[in-house]
């Protein structure tokens, strides 16, 4: 009876843990964890764009304005969705129409996410080599067709995911913890999706950051010859660009290619490797924050301002402790204005738009 009694009180200290329950909480924890980091990033992208920034055309503001909208849709609606799936949704049971939507939601955003980057390489562009016809090329009415063709295309491309009874097969995975489609149930729509969407995103991309970043090595080169720039001055070009392209392809190559393995061979990944290649994706999401705003010394010094104004309205008691408030305020407003006078071109967009200005 002692020996019972020992063996039943280590069976209950040293319990043989389920591995699957222990992955699914890791995967879990990493998902919520990324979504808050995306989220929290991207609402303090908000509070700084919504209002002008120095240096920023309307039109530039516009396009990222659209991207931190589809990047936020990572953390606000893709993993939440995905999330009550993966602890609602009977795993047994076959495709239904939530499992179906969630799918659709999710394609759709991460298309979105895709072509707002091209339209923002390509903005870039036209901004860097056709300075003087920017005002007429990127009008308002052509950056709103160009937001509004990010956000409609992808739906209707990637509707019929949507329908239980349609021409692709959607099924939850329980080692992504994502309701996928089933690409190998159609290769033919699966690869053209790849076609439409991943490869001339990136062809956009990589031409368009590839010729600024030769224009901006060109014109650096120059300004070493005449002695116009300092030896210590940093290679903004490489600073920014490559770090874009090299988060992009990271991020979303992996995925491409786990579909078009799926497609192909209609074998999946190994569990964590898919894990990992799914939601890689979305981690561009938070990277975009950092590459396209922290990185501008415009957008850190609204953004100082912004949290400024915030503190001191949640705490009226510490502008009274903090003297020097109101001489900060009009040293960065008259700091702004100056860029302004630099900047003054409306052609003059982003972090990138700098590469070729001696300020």
């Amino acid at each position: 009876m002692h020996t019972a009694a020992v063996n039943l009180s280590a069976s209950a200290v040293d319990p043989d843990p389920d591995p699957d329950s222990l992955h699914r909480s890791v995967k879990v924890s990493i998902i919520i964890t990324l979504g808050v980091m995306i989220t929290v990033g991207n609402v303090a992208v908000l509070l700084v764009i919504t209002s002008s920034v120095a240096g920023w055309s309307r039109s530039s503001r516009y396009f990222l304005l659209s991207l931190t909208g589809a990047d936020s849709a990572f953390g606000l609606l893709v993993m939440p969705l995905n999330l009550w799936v993966s602890l609602l949704k009977d795993y047994t049971a076959g495709p239904d129409v939530l499992c179906h939507v969630v799918a659709f939601c999710n394609a759709t955003i991460y298309s979105t996410c895709m072509y707002t980057l091209a339209t923002i390489s390509l903005e870039r562009y036209i901004a860097v080599f056709y300075p003087l016809q920017y005002s007429s090329l990127m009008t308002r009415r052509r950056t709103l067709l160009l937001i509004a063709f990010a956000w409609c295309f992808p739906p209707c491309l990637l509707s019929p995911i949507s329908f239980p009874d349609g021409i692709i097969e959607v099924h939850f995975s329980t080692a992504s913890l994502v309701c996928n489609p089933s690409y190998s149930t159609n290769v033919g729509y699966s690869l053209s999706l790849t076609c439409l969407i991943f490869f001339p995103c990136s062809v956009i991309m990589t031409f368009a950051n590839l010729r600024v970043w030769c224009a901006a090595k060109r014109q650096r080169l120059k300004l070493r010859q005449y002695d116009c720039a300092r030896r210590s001055r940093h290679n903004v070009a490489s600073r920014v660009l490559v770090p874009v392209m090299a988060a992009y392809y990271t991020c979303w190559t992996p995925c491409m290619a786990a579909m078009i393995y799926n497609a192909v061979s209609g074998s999946s990944v190994p569990e964590w490797i898919e894990f990992v290649v799914v939601w890689l994706p979305t981690s561009n999401g938070f990277l975009n924050c950092i590459f396209y705003f922290w990185i501008n010394r415009s957008f850190r010094r609204k953004f100082h301002l912004v949290l400024q104004r915030l503190t001191f309205a949640l705490c009226p008691k510490l502008a009274d402790t903090f003297e020097c408030c109101n001489a900060s305020k009009t040293q960065f407003v008259s700091v702004l204005d100056n860029n302004n006078a630099v900047h003054g071109r409306s052609s003059s967009v982003s972090s990138t738009c700098t590469l070729l200005s001696l300020a």
